[in-house]
């Protein structure tokens, strides 16, 4: 049995060689995951400076550019942890945010692009911070939150970045958890939770109003604010109440009435609004496709904008990621399934478009595996949407017994998209088919979709998974002794779960953060989390109403059933999945004499942010998956 010290896999598997079955030009493991060359490309208020992610001391830091040229200055020197987001609060001063090991309790900075002075905002222990909304007419202030009076909820402030000083708006009383502001930066809008499962929508005219409940509604009935409109009366909202798929509808706040339904898909959720400040006017909205966004424009400047993007960018996806103040400068980003995405600086006046970066350009398109979207049948009839990734040389056609990855998403409550995937595309690299699916619960896909998901961790969800596997089988294009399952947080759980609910399906199995004891589970999730714990257990399940289902569909209780080779990963600060998760599941494995491999480290939380970790845990999955089929 092989075993790992301190997260670093011993020299045994090290040294093992690799032996590939199908010829291809085989591209170095640390060319899929070491850090991507710049990222995050943003625009300043004034349009003159570029500013991106990119590697410092292997961890991501900020540069800025000037737009017409010049060589880039690096603005932060992190060395432990690379920056998790940031943002301009006005021309000179970017807000950046950063945790400690993973740990998710992100702390707030802010530093002078001409000087590199950081100020310090929120950077307490165990306190999380993050920014809501950067008030775009305002250059002193931003609108931020932070639990630090209360681990549970998070109370919103406005932050003057200058002096650095925070003024509360509002005391959270408990139950509110999230905040919704007018285009003047006025809070107006609470989304309150009552007895864990009601969610209550709270409105004011104004500040020096209290706070009214305007609706209240069963948690799977889902209403937001997007925006509101330019004279700051009513709302755009986004709205699953009386319907399944979630649409854009016009709205009185005072009433949530609905004064008129504005676009709704039907078959998938909008999940996006864009708002011109410029102009105020609603321009468009999307959701996401089986391949790629669909959008609805309500402006025609704004879809001839769109028009001439792509007609400058044919074979990829493009969007755009954020503008100038002036609304005349914007940066686009595009992509396809093999490319993971490049940079470029559009001149709306001029219709004008420039590259300015590239995430992965080491990664040549042409030696990239294609993301085929599929349809399969779940067993009691439900369509459910995936894709397929075969190796480069194979079609859908001529595929015929191929090693499998089954690779099931986290959240669960997210979804799988077409689009350029590292670990996907290494995988095809390495000659293996690789299967992903969007099963019951996943976003997008209406309310009902959703729902099914409930309470069926283990159950339908599990086989929907297992339906997608019978599916390749059954069409001859893998091979069923040479299938592995890999997935990540739930992910992960689905890992454990099928190797305990159909044993024979897999030979091998590679579990990422994932839940093993549903029980536990809910005793370790993080403060934030627990005001919303009535609404998990309607959703995952109540440890005392459904004791039985909870301990059937708990992997840690089934180990018996486990005779798959496994390997486990796990961060040592993870706040979603503790350790004890992992822990629970080796030792028990190990009691009972199964073939387990397990990587902690020390450093890492939900998911391995730092390079070599990174490395260390695709090296070790490279060779186990190589071992095992």
């Amino acid at each position: 049995m092989s075993k790992y010290k301190n997260g670093t896999i011993l020299e045994d598997i090290k040294k093992k060689p690799i032996i590939m079955t199908v010829k291809r030009k085989i591209i170095p493991m640390e060319d899929f995951f070491r850090n991507v060359e710049i990222t995050d490309y943003q625009i300043s208020p004034n349009g003159k400076y570029f500013s991106y992610l990119a590697p410092w001391e292997k961890r991501l830091n900020i540069y800025i550019q000037s737009v017409t040229g010049g060589e880039p200055r690096r603005l932060t020197s992190e060395t432990e942890r690379s920056i998790e987001g940031y943002c301009w609060a006005n021309d000179n001063t970017i807000v950046f945010l950063k945790d400690k090991g993973g740990d998710e309790n992100y702390q707030m900075f802010g530093i002078d692009t001409a000087t590199c002075e950081i100020k310090e905002y929120c950077a307490v222990d165990n306190v999380r911070a993050m920014i809501l909304d950067t008030l775009d007419n305002d250059e002193d202030n931003i609108i931020i939150a932070t639990n630090e009076n209360n681990p549970q909820v998070f109370d919103p402030y406005r932050l003057n970045v200058k002096t650095g000083e925070r003024t509360l708006l509002y005391e959270n009383p408990g139950n509110i958890q999230d905040w919704g502001f007018d285009h003047d930066g006025k809070l107006r809008v609470g989304y309150a939770i009552e007895d864990g499962v009601n969610t209550v929508i709270l409105y004011r005219d104004n500040e020096e109003e209290d706070f009214r409940e305007v609706l209240k509604t069963n948690f799977r009935e889902e209403l937001s604010f997007a925006e509101f409109t330019p004279d700051n009366k009513l709302v755009y909202a986004l709205t699953n109440i009386g319907r399944d798929k979630t649409a854009l509808v016009l709205m009185n706040p005072n009433t949530c009435e609905e004064i008129e339904v504005l676009y709704e898909n039907p078959t998938y959720d909008i999940d996006n609004v864009s708002y011109s400040n410029k102009r105020k006017k609603l321009t468009a909205v999307s959701c996401v496709g089986h391949k790629g966004r669909i959008r609805h424009f309500f402006d025609k400047d704004t879809e001839n904008m769109f028009h001439n993007i792509e007609k400058h960018l044919p074979g990829f996806n493009v969007g755009i990621t954020c503008s100038n103040k002036n609304e005349d400068k914007m940066i686009v980003i595009a992509y396809n399934d093999r490319n993971s995405g490049k940079y470029y600086f559009y001149d709306v006046a001029e219709d004008n478009i420039k590259q300015i970066g590239e995430l992965k350009p080491w990664l040549k398109e042409d030696e990239m595996a294609s993301m085929i979207p599929i349809r399969y049948e779940a067993r009691d009839g439900l369509s459910i949407e995936g894709y397929l990734t075969l190796p480069t040389g194979y079609d859908i056609d001529t595929a015929k017994g191929l090693s499998l990855v089954v690779n099931p998403h986290g959240g669960p409550w997210h979804r799988d998209i077409w689009g350029f995937n590292s670990e996907v595309q290494f995988l095809a690299n390495r000659g293996y088919a690789v299967l992903q699916m969007n099963f019951r619960g996943s976003t997008g896909y209406g309310r009902s979709f959703k729902e099914k998901s409930y309470k069926q961790w283990g159950r339908a969800m599990q086989d929907d998974i297992t339906d997608g596997v019978n599916y390749l089988i059954d069409k001859g294009i893998v091979n069923k002794d040479k299938i592995a399952i890999y997935g990540a947080s739930y992910g992960g759980y689905a890992t454990l779960s099928g190797i305990t609910k159909t044993p024979d399906l897999y030979a091998c199995a590679i579990d990422y953060v994932g839940v093993s004891n549903l029980f536990t589970f809910m005793k370790t999730i993080p403060p934030y989390w627990e005001p919303l714990l009535e609404m998990m257990y309607e959703m995952v399940g109540d440890p005392e109403k459904d004791k039985e289902i909870m301990k059937e569909c708990s992997p840690v209780y089934n180990v018996d059933k486990i005779k798959t080779p496994l390997f486990i990963a796990q961060g040592a600060n993870d706040p979603r999945v503790n350790k004890a998760e992992s822990d629970q599941m080796v030792e028990a494995l190990r009691e009972n004499g199964v073939n387990v491999d397990y990587m902690v480290k020390y450093d890492e939380g939900h998911g391995f942010h730092n390079e070599e970790n990174r490395f260390d845990f695709y090296r070790a999955m490279e060779r186990f998956l190589e071992k095992y089929i």
